[in-house]
């Protein structure tokens, strides 16, 4: 099981990390990413990989 976090001091809201989830994992709220579906993470990690202010990490638990 992986769990995916959003540094929200971090996170521009950008919506990248929307768009890239394949299991749609977040959603942005009050203009900030929230890993709303955390639980259907599969830690393929392409939100990371897109998140130019480096606000996501994925952890596998």
């Amino acid at each position: 099981m992986f769990t995916p976090t959003v540094d929200k001091d971090k996170c521009t809201g950008c919506g990248e990390c929307v768009e890239v989830c394949p299991t749609e994992v977040f959603e942005l709220q009050d203009e900030k990413s929230e890993p709303v579906n955390a639980e259907e993470c599969l830690g393929c990690e392409s939100c990371v990989e897109v998140c130019e202010a480096a606000a996501i990490t994925v952890e596998e638990t």
